[in-house]
């Protein structure tokens, strides 16, 4: 498909420490994306994005499924973008879209076979805890995820509701993108237990598990830790192996984790990969 060659040409870049795509703001970031040509023809993602989902919906998804309303299945994908970092609901998602659950589930396939989405899933460790079962759902790109919520400019950003969760999706992804770089399946997970204790994202390495938190605030504050911390007790991981990574620029160590500005997630993963 025309749209697996689009996104070979950007599922491969660094992360925004070794772009080349250098911008002053997180927000600038999470509004514009990661696709090549935004930089390369200085185009704005308000014109950018929509055409490209009109390209992909109108040509793409009908090399791979008949879908006649094409309507309904824009309204499938604003629906999926206001619903990222959250777990998995069919049931929901079909009811908000006025489609069935079979029809939920195989465009869900559609868009994760065509690289627009991935899924999380949760990790087994239990901990004699009950956790969820259902996995996340997160974009690749989270400038696509702006223009399906019809976010204008990065100012909107500053305090727009789901600049958490733009955060957290653009940083797993990163991650993800890590292990495609290294023909590796990537090894990327989270936990939550039955009572709301989450870890957003868990990292295997070998027999050992990293947690990371993300948190898209400037200021790092007590409460960054405060999961980690409770999982920290739980498996008996060391303040040196959990890290927060935030909106700010700073790296610190503290006795409570590893402090990394956004800028600087390939430090983790140089970690993870040695």
């Amino acid at each position: 498909m025309a749209l697996g060659r689009n996104f070979c040409l950007w599922v491969y870049c660094n992360s925004p420490e070794q772009s080349d795509y250098r911008l002053d703001s997180l927000t600038g970031y999470l509004f514009r994306g990661f696709y090549p040509r935004i930089y390369d023809l200085g185009i704005s993602p308000v014109d950018w994005y929509p055409n490209y989902v009109q390209t992909y919906v109108e040509r793409d998804v009908r090399l791979v499924r008949n879908i006649s309303d094409v309507h309904t299945f824009h309204r499938f994908l604003r629906m999926c973008a206001a619903r990222v970092g959250q777990l998995v609901n069919l049931v929901s998602l079909a009811n908000d879209c006025g489609i069935t659950h079979n029809t939920a589930k195989a465009w869900l396939s559609i868009l994760e076979a065509s690289f627009i989405i991935f899924f999380l899933q949760p990790h087994h460790r239990n901990f004699n805890k009950r956790l969820v079962k259902s996995p996340k759902l997160y974009f690749y790109d989270p400038g696509l995820v702006c223009s399906l919520l019809a976010v204008q400019n990065e100012q909107q950003l500053d305090f727009h509701p789901m600049k958490g969760s733009l955060f957290e999706s653009m940083l797993i992804s990163e991650m993800m993108k890590h292990y495609f770089n290294q023909g590796l399946e990537p090894q990327c997970f989270f936990w939550r237990d039955k009572v709301g204790h989450e870890i957003d994202c868990l990292l295997e390495t070998g027999e050992s598990l990293v947690p990371v938190e993300f948190k898209a605030g400037q200021t790092i504050t007590p409460d960054f830790f405060k999961n980690l911390n409770y999982w920290r007790k739980l498996s008996g991981v060391g303040a040196e192996h959990a890290y927060v990574i935030y909106g700010g620029e700073e790296v610190q160590s503290r006795s409570t984790g590893q402090v990394l500005g956004w800028r600087y997630i390939d430090r983790l993963l140089s970690r993870i990969s040695s």
